[in-house]
C-alpha cells in the first residue's frame, strides 16, 4: 500500500471527527526535504485552528503507524480556493466551475488554458474555452485546478 493510501486510511476518520473532510494526502520531495501534507476542507472555510487541531490529533497516530522510514515534515493545510481536481468525484462536484487546465505541451501556443469544466470521463477532461468545446486526453493534462474569478 502506498504511503498516501495508508495515511488516508487512518487520518480520514480523525479529520472527519473535527467536522472537516480530507481532500488529499500528498507525500513529496522538495529539494532535499520530504513533506507529508494533509489537505482538508469544510463547509464555510478552513482556518488555522482547524489545521492545528487536526495536526495535533493525527501526529501521534502517524508516530504509532510509522508509515515513512525517512525523515519528513508533516503539515496540515487548507485545500484552498484554487485546489487541484484529481478524482472523478472532484470533477463531478465542480462541474460547470471555472478551472485552469495545465498541459504538458502547448496547444495553440498555450500551456495553461482558463476555461469552464463541462465533462469528465475516464480521465478525459472536456472544457468550454470561449466559444470552443475542447476535450483533453488524460496524457495531455498535467494538472486541473479550480480558478477563482474576481
Amino acid at each position: 500500500m502506498k504511503v498516501t493510501e495508508l495515511v488516508t486510511s487512518f487520518a480520514q476518520p480523525i479529520v472527519e471527527s473535527f467536522g472537516c473532510s480530507l481532500w488529499d494526502v500528498e507525500y513529496v520531495r522538495e529539494g532535499s526535504e520530504r513533506f507529508l501534507r494533509l489537505y482538508i476542507d469544510k463547509d464555510g472555510s478552513v482556518d488555522i485552528e482547524d489545521c492545528e487541531k487536526i495536526h495535533r490529533a493525527v501526529d501521534p497516530v502517524l508516530d504509532e503507524h510509522d508509515p515513512i522510514s525517512e525523515s519528513y515534515h508533516f503539515e496540515v493545510c487548507s485545500a484552498g480556493l484554487e485546489r487541484a481536481l484529481k478524482r472523478p468525484g472532484d470533477f463531478a462536484r465542480f462541474m460547470g466551475s471555472a478551472i485552469t487546465v495545465k498541459l504538458y505541451r502547448p496547444r495553440n501556443g498555450l500551456k495553461e488554458i482558463p476555461c469552464v469544466l463541462r465533462g469528465y470521463e475516464e480521465g478525459k477532461v472536456t472544457v468550454e474555452a470561449g466559444k470552443e468545446t475542447i476535450t483533453f486526453e488524460k496524457s495531455e493534462v498535467a494538472l486541473v485546478r479550480l480558478r477563482v474569478e474576481f
